[in-house]
């Protein structure tokens, strides 16, 4: 009854409105003063007092009755709620009690939620993350050192193949950046910088998180570190040990945790591939036949290692003996296989397969190992270095236990009693367990067609304007990137510095930033600890070069360069706002050398229309902004020796 009480008095102004409602709907009927007519029985009328008062009585009795059955009716409801709800309660403790005794006896019934928690658990594990050096510059990418536990570094990332049947992929995304590299890391974090709030999804084809690549020819082969292959930790030539890997797993966020997080965050999609792009409906559908929307979509899918026509038709025996170096995959499978056999043979005199050369021949030291590097051309880097540098740098290689075969011309390759015979145009045959195929990247365009953009017909590439855009909300970063120069003309980059400059740009202007890519990037390549190089431009040996050239001292190399400066990928210890007007060298130059047998260090001008265009520096480290500047102001030099001062290359 007190229910009852409680509802009555909160019906009761309904009950007196509705009163006043009849009342007025009476006067529109035509009544005069809202009275019964006449003709309505008297009998009805005796019911209530003298001057027509009768029907407020008969208006507050049926609306009473109605909210007294509208009490009691409200009341049994909520009893039998209560009811049932303690019902279902008991119904659901009964069934926990049941799945517990009938666990130890059905142990299928215990999967499902197993996995569920391997994959809720698998991305934030806090207790890897580390912080980025303090020694970081802000534009390149972060000196990060990621103490990564085997699970994450021996297998695929956690929650990486696990998941994909049942993943929840973000149906939209307000950054949408295809691809897993340096550059999709460099533009995401520029993304946030920017927009602190931003969601950001990468989407990767392969199955780790994004790394670094140039570990992967360098410093990674020459570790002591047993483990290496699953670790992926290394010591810099300074010293330092750092993970491949930009960030550990627990700096991402869950992809199905990407629409619902508060602050945003940077989400990686591994194992899909977008397939199809759909520019006017700013969507891209996977290969699952996923669809996923954007607002701001960036391409950085990098490129494919190139391979060899003749290995291509050769058939699956010879294909199966055939590395193309390209991923963390590449390197575990190429370790794991030179621990294996005697004999290997690396197709490729340019960057990649000199570096190859050199830190395997170190490998065969060790052991039996027969390293063989052959390449069409008369010396090694031929056609970046110029006659002299080349001869110089090939001799530097067989020093390291490297058996070079200069101007070969692969005609065949065919596989007999287990071993790879290589016939060669001119005769000669190498016979040989296993194959590394380096002979340059192709540009991954595969979703030009679906999307409509343009690939340059020179350079191969995405062509994008000056601010790195395709088309309205695409941009392109790395090396799919086929950008004009303003300098040099139209260009594409394969180099780490590049990645990472052009995918920082490209995130910048994703934001709103619309600034032109003028950077001219470096690269650099080593042939072990002692001799190294950097280089920005155009260097092409088919140019014209001068060359001048110093002793070098115990310093100037690139083991004591990185100990000076503190980094190991060098391009990440220089910026372009650090390209300030150089200071000349006091020291007197001497005549030049560019014809001596000792190649110390020095300094490598490659002329167009007598204009600088790019510069190598020979063993010099620590002064690419200068040589920034010399390609950047374009002026011709009548002394190249009075440039090279600029270098400060006669100082010990």
């Amino acid at each position: 009854m007190l229910k009852c009480r409680n509802v009555w008095k909160k019906l009761a102004p309904l009950a007196r409105a509705s009163s006043t409602v009849c009342r007025q709907n009476v006067r529109r009927a035509g009544l005069p003063n809202g009275r019964i007519p006449a003709r309505v029985p008297v009998a009805h009328m005796s019911t209530g007092p003298t001057g027509g008062g009768g029907e407020n009585h008969l208006y507050v009795l049926l609306v009473g009755a109605a909210c007294l059955g509208g009490g009691i009716y409200a009341y049994q409801t909520i009893k039998g709620d209560q009811q049932r709800y303690q019902d279902r309660i008991n119904e659901i403790s009964s069934r926990s009690q049941k799945a517990a005794t009938e666990e130890p006896t059905t142990p299928i019934q215990s999967e499902p939620p197993a996995v569920k928690a391997s994959k809720t658990e698998a991305v934030p594990e806090p207790e890897t993350q580390a912080a980025p050096s303090p020694e970081e510059p802000s534009p390149p990418v972060p000196d990060v050192e990621l103490a990564a536990a085997p699970s994450e570094t021996a297998e695929p990332p956690p929650g990486v193949d696990s998941t994909p049947a049942s993943l929840k992929v973000p149906s939209h995304t307000p950054y949408l950046l295809i691809g897993g590299g340096t550059a999709s890391f460099a533009a995401a974090r520029s993304i946030r910088a920017r927009d602190p709030g931003a969601k950001v999804l990468i989407v990767t084809d392969e199955p780790d998180l994004p790394y670094m690549r140039p570990p992967l020819s360098k410093e990674l082969w020459f570790s002591d570190d047993p483990s290496v292959t699953e670790t992926l930790r290394f010591k810099q030539w300074n010293g330092k040990e750092r993970s491949i890997y930009f960030q550990p797993a627990s700096f991402y966020i869950n992809p199905e945790e990407l629409d619902s997080a508060e602050n945003g965050g940077v989400a990686v999609l591994t194992g899909k591939k977008v397939v199809q792009m759909d520019v006017r409906g700013n969507k891209v559908k996977l290969d699952d036949e996923t669809e996923i929307s954007y607002d701001k979509c960036l391409i950085a899918t990098g490129g494919v290692p190139r391979n060899l026509q003749v290995i291509e038709r050769a058939g699956e025996e010879v294909t199966q003996k055939t590395t193309l170096f390209r991923k963390i995959d590449d390197f575990k499978s190429l370790d794991k296989v030179t621990r294996n056999i005697k004999s290997i043979t690396i197709i490729g005199g340019g960057f990649l397969g000199s570096e190859l050369a050199c830190a395997l021949g170190r490998r065969s030291h060790e052991s039996d190992l027969e390293v063989i590097q052959m390449y069409p051309e008369k010396g090694n880097m031929g056609k970046v270095l110029p006659e002299y540098l080349s001869n110089w740098t090939t001799e530097k290689v067989k020093r390291e236990g490297v058996k070079v075969i200069t101007e070969a011309l692969v005609k065949s390759v065919t596989c007999k009693d287990d071993k790879l015979e290589i016939q060669l145009k001119d005769g000669r045959l190498v016979k040989t367990d296993h194959i590394v195929a380096a002979v340059g990247l192709e540009p991954n365009v595969d979703l030009a067609k679906s999307a409509g953009l343009e690939v340059d017909s020179d350079f191969g590439g995405y062509r994008v304007n000056a601010e790195l855009q395709a088309r309205s909300n695409i941009w392109v970063a790395g090396d799919a990137a086929c950008f004009y120069d303003i300098r040099l003309g139209r260009r594409r980059v394969e180099h780490h510095d590049h990645a990472v400059v052009s995918g920082r740009l490209a995130g910048e202007n994703m934001t709103g930033a619309n600034k032109p890519y003028w950077h001219q990037s470096m690269f650099w390549s080593d042939l072990g600890p002692d001799v190294g190089y950097e280089a920005i431009g155009i260097v092409d040996s088919s140019l014209p070069t001068v060359g001048v050239f110093a002793k070098a001292t115990a310093k100037d190399t690139p083991k004591a360069a990185t100990e000076q400066s503190g980094t190991g990928i060098r391009s990440e210890s220089e910026t372009e706002d650090t390209a300030t007007s150089p200071v000349a060298s006091s020291t007197p130059a001497p005549a030049m050398e560019q014809h001596k047998d000792d190649y110390g260090k020095g300094v490598i001008f490659y002329l167009r229309d007598k204009v600088v265009v790019g510069i190598i520096l020979w063993n010099v480290f620590n002064r690419m902004p200068i040589a920034r500047k010399i390609i950047k102001d374009g002026e011709e030099h009548a002394d190249l020796n009075e440039v090279a001062k600029l270098f400060n290359i006669h100082e010990d």
